[in-house]
């Protein structure tokens, strides 16, 4: 249990819980997904029938991911309604939630990348390692349309990690193992969230979306900030922090705004002075230090 500082007078106890609490509900999130896929083909209980990259609940709801669709049209197919109609709903959660909330919340391969910085920081491993381009993905992403649109076929989806988790827990790992283990040893000791943060072009394609998403964290509490750099250390993206918690000009937005941020919200959980809250895009406000009186320090 920690004692932490939040602010002139005031002491308040985090324990482990508050520490983990929105990390604790993105594990049950992505297992919880992970598992209702895999309850047809393990258990013969179809609720939802498919895959991530193409499904439909109770056989009602269909579901398709919009970066499959976009490699199906580069390879010369036209999808059919039920993929368009699962498209636009799949598109539609994702610009209010955030693009990227797909990377934190649903993907299972952040499971390991997690668990890679993890093992990076508890070995002390710091700076960033080889440090790739932020345009590395994007430039990925493009070769993933480029071949689709030269063979044909949707390419990625033959190495696509998050692919050969489930075709892997139902038909066994082999091969996949490498390429998951891969990642896992490129995060730990060549590039920190190297993976999802310079390669992934999954990531590349739902930043796209996340720009104009509507949930949002917002640094609302900025002033309060004692500079521990706790929000650093964990964000996947910290690059996307800086210019809501310090930025370079006055007035300017509490709001992460990047469509990198993945709305993981660790650094909601670590932070020992509450300086950042969940809100949407139009909330601009900010909220002043206060005194144990209430007055508003200068």
């Amino acid at each position: 249990m920690r004692v932490l500082d939040t602010g002139p007078g005031q002491h308040r106890e985090k324990n482990g819980w508050a520490l983990h609490r929105w990390l604790v509900f993105r594990r049950l999130t992505q297992l919880g997904i992970l598992g209702i896929f895999l309850l047809g083909p393990l258990a013969g209980i179809w609720i939802v029938k498919g895959s991530l990259a193409s499904s439909r609940t109770l056989d009602v709801l269909p579901l398709t991911d919009p970066y499959v669709v976009l490699q199906s049209l580069f390879a010369g197919h036209v999808p059919g309604i039920t993929a368009i109609t699962g498209t636009l709903i799949v598109l539609g959660a994702y610009i209010i939630l955030g693009g990227r909330v797909y990377c934190s919340w649903v993907c299972p391969i952040n499971i390991v990348t997690d668990v890679a910085a993890w093992c990076r920081r508890t070995l002390g491993i710091t700076g960033n390692g080889w440090r790739l381009g932020k345009s590395t993905r994007y430039w990925i992403l493009g070769v993933s349309l480029a071949v689709a649109a030269v063979t044909g076929t949707i390419a990625w989806e033959l190495l696509n990690p998050v692919s050969m988790v489930y075709r892997g827990v139902l038909f066994g790992f082999g091969m996949a193992w490498i390429f998951i283990i891969g990642i896992f040893l490129f995060d730990v000791f060549v590039s920190r969230h190297g993976w999802c943060g310079h390669l992934c072009p999954v990531g590349a394609f739902y930043s796209i979306p996340g720009q104009i998403s509507l949930l949002r964290v917002s640094a609302i509490r900025r002033d309060q900030c004692n500079d521990c750099m706790d929000c650093f250390r964990v964000c996947p993206e910290p690059q996307v922090i800086k210019p809501a918690l310090k930025p370079d000009t006055a007035g300017s937005t509490p709001l992460i705004l990047s469509g990198n941020c993945t709305n993981c919200f660790r650094c909601l959980d670590v932070c020992n002075r509450d300086v950042f809250s969940l809100t949407q895009r139009f909330d601009h406000r900010t909220t002043p230090v206060t005194t144990n009186q209430g007055e508003a320090m200068t």
